[in-house]
């Protein structure tokens, strides 16, 4: 008979899978090897008679059947961790936090952030997913998101943390090769690197709420291959200002246009509505706003420290 210790450790295995896209996702987050996750879905499958996911070399799907048991179990497994985590003081929490970050927001500010938390609450783990894809935060498990910009409406609690400003730039190689902009009209005329969201390039906008979609040789999703691209000569980026406080200190990238007002965007942390957050969750989400009063993202000229 199989015990309700063997029946938990496959639903958690299976739930962990499908939130985390892969055996190897889901043995991170649950601390087991991927081959000791995968066998535990296995035998989840054949306790039930039905196959859940479908399995090739790269990816994993859901079936049918494999669809309506995550929407059935996976609310279940969140009940489980909500009623042990109340039971968590805010003294000292403990456990996995699971947070999802653009790239630059990530690599500038919070691997730091996450670190001084760490030191604060030695028992509390960070899953940090590093990307500028827009995460399904509820099925796929997240506790808490960042994002920069207008939120569109959702099902989601957001708590704006702070503004951003946007500015122009290029390294000084592209400006000695092709010069430097003197107006927002110059810039139809130079080779701008633009971020891609759902696959069509962002505007580059201004406080005047004007915007351009100005032609360029590199197209990206990923903000830090943008930056890096300019820095290396490319063409010029509008990017937050946070992402290349560095650059610009260092010389490697020249602000362009400075007088020029600038687009302010607000910064959001975002988690499930009507679900009640875990206690560690809910602290970062302080220390959060906690740090976002120490830095002023919108005039920042100077590595964060």
């Amino acid at each position: 008979m199989t015990t309700i210790m063997e029946k938990t450790t496959g639903l958690v295995a299976f739930v962990r899978t499908v939130q985390n896209g892969s055996f190897a996702g889901a043995s991170r987050v649950i601390g087991a090897s991927p081959s000791a996750v995968s066998k535990s879905v296995a035998r989840l499958e054949e306790r039930l008679g039905v196959r859940l996911l479908q399995r090739s070399t790269r990816t994993i799907r859901l079936t049918l059947e494999g669809a309506d048991y995550f929407e059935r179990v996976a609310p279940l497994l969140q009940a489980l961790e909500e009623a042990e985590n109340q039971l968590q003081t805010t003294e000292m929490p403990q456990g996995l936090i699971r947070v999802s970050v653009p790239v630059l927001v990530g690599r500038v500010l919070m691997a730091q952030w996450a670190a001084k938390f760490i030191l604060r609450y030695p028992r509390v783990k960070f899953d940090l997913d590093v990307t500028d894809r827009n995460v399904d935060i509820i099925r796929e498990g997240f506790d808490l998101a960042l994002r920069i910009g207008t939120l569109p409406d959702s099902g989601l609690n957001a708590r704006m943390l702070g503004n951003t400003s946007h500015i122009l730039a290029a390294s000084p190689t592209y400006l000695s090769r092709r010069g430097m902009p003197l107006s927002v009209g110059d810039l139809q005329h130079h080779d701008c690197l633009r971020f891609l969201i759902a696959g069509r390039p962002f505007p580059y906008a201004f406080a005047d709420g004007g915007s351009i979609v100005p032609e360029g040789p590199i197209d990206t999703s990923d903000g830090a291959t943008l930056r890096q691209a300019a820095i290396e000569g490319a063409g010029i980026i509008q990017i937050p200002r946070f992402a290349i406080a560095e650059d610009i200190a260092a010389g490697t990238l020249i602000q362009i246009l400075p007088t020029f007002p600038m687009l302010i965007s607000p910064i959001h942390v975002l988690h499930p509505f009507g679900r009640q957050l875990p206690v560690r969750a809910r602290l970062f989400m302080e220390f959060l706003a906690e740090q976002f009063q120490e830095k002023n993202l919108v005039e920042m000229t100077a590595p964060p420290r």
